[in-house]
């Protein structure tokens, strides 16, 4: 599967990892502590490196919390981002600290003079300025009925403040658009893509809860991937941070644009399913959504789990490994040839460890 990236946008480093420029798109995500807790707010962070998060965003409200930055990069390994709002000073402090990379709200930083205050040590540190508009902090957005004006007015918000970076010769920006609202958001990316080329950070902000926000990120985030529009995702929901870099890797990996282990294929069972298939597979992905190294392979291990004869020895046959349900037992196959037949409970244990073969064939 093969979907139109954009090449065209200009590379950021931000730390050790490269967005942009046609690089992979990156996975974030933001803590939920309370960032003047050193301790609680290492501890989530390297559960999101655990997860798989790329870039990893911190919230600093304060010059108390902000000075934390230092501590908190020597116990990490990915790129932080520290989110200020409403006071420069906590941003030139983040900088002095050594972070690697300010988002800040241009709504709400402070005046132009101070913007450009702050623009002068990004630029003096190498640190990137993310301009991160959301339109819960735009008044004027909320006047607007339409939702193609209120991406209008997003898309003009960001480019006052790109321009004021521009002005002062600062060129290391990445920028987000971000909105509830599924259109008004794509709308405003695309707007803004035909404009500059500028990195985008892509979200659907305040998704909401874990079930309906997967399902409202997804939808917008899939769109404007498909488009070719994005070069770093954070899933924004009311939920553990690590459900948001799981969501995001899985679309990542379901579009075709990264591979991160294995992509399981199962059907949804029926009354010709003879096995107890919702079981089976969700054993399954437990036990292999920790198994290091498969995101190192340069496509996701295949896998297909079908419970039936009817569309399940196609689906094997598709995959790299699969079986296909009958009666008691599952026709085992590998790169489409049938290699056995295997009672229920040996599925899991027999699949596994077909993968593990493959994964050490591969390294």
């Amino acid at each position: 599967m093969k979907f139109y990236r954009r090449s065209q946008t200009k590379k950021i480093s931000i730390g050790n990892v490269t967005i942009g420029g046609g690089a992979p798109i990156a996975v974030q995500s933001m803590t939920n502590t309370n960032s003047r807790d050193l301790k609680s707010t290492i501890v989530q962070i390297k559960q999101l490196e655990e997860a798989g998060c790329e870039i990893v965003r911190v919230s600093f409200p304060d010059l108390e919390s902000v000075c934390n930055i230092k501590k908190i990069k020597k116990s990490i390994k990915i790129p932080l981002v520290a989110d200020i709002h409403f006071d420069y000073r906590i941003a030139l402090e983040a900088i002095k600290q050594g972070v690697d990379k300010l988002r800040i709200n241009p709504g709400n930083i402070g005046s132009k003079d101070k913007v450009e205050i702050l623009v002068r040590e990004a630029k003096r540190a190498h640190v990137p300025i993310r301009i991160g508009v959301n339109a819960g902090s735009l008044k004027k957005i909320h006047r607007s009925k339409s939702d193609l004006l209120r991406a209008k007015a997003l898309v003009n918000v960001v480019m006052e403040h790109v321009e004021i970076l521009e002005k002062n010769d600062f060129d290391n920006v990445v920028v987000s658009l971000k909105s509830s609202n599924i259109y008004a958001t794509v709308r405003a990316y695309e707007i803004f893509a035909s404009k500059r080329n500028y990195p985008l950070h892509l979200g659907i902000t305040e998704a909401g809860p874990i079930f309906s926000g997967s399902v409202k990120s997804a939808a917008g985030l899939g769109i404007m991937l498909y488009n070719g529009i994005g070069d770093t995702v954070r899933a924004s929901l009311t939920a553990n941070p690590v459900e948001e870099v799981k969501l995001a890797r899985s679309l990542l990996q379901s579009m075709g644009f990264r591979s991160f282990g294995i992509d399981i294929v199962s059907c949804p069972t029926c009354a010709r399913c003879q096995v107890d298939l919702i079981k089976i597979v969700s054993e399954f992905e437990k036990k292999t959504s920790g198994m290091k190294g498969l995101k190192r392979l340069s496509k996701p291990v295949k896998v297909a789990i079908m419970g039936c004869i009817v569309n399940g020895p196609g689906e094997a046959k598709d995959a790299d490994f699969g079986i296909a349900g009958g009666k008691d037992v599952g026709v085992l196959f590998k790169d489409g040839k049938i290699v056995d037949k295997v009672n229920p409970d040996e599925w899991i244990p027999r699949l596994i460890s077909m993968i593990r073969s493959y994964q050490g064939s591969q390294e």
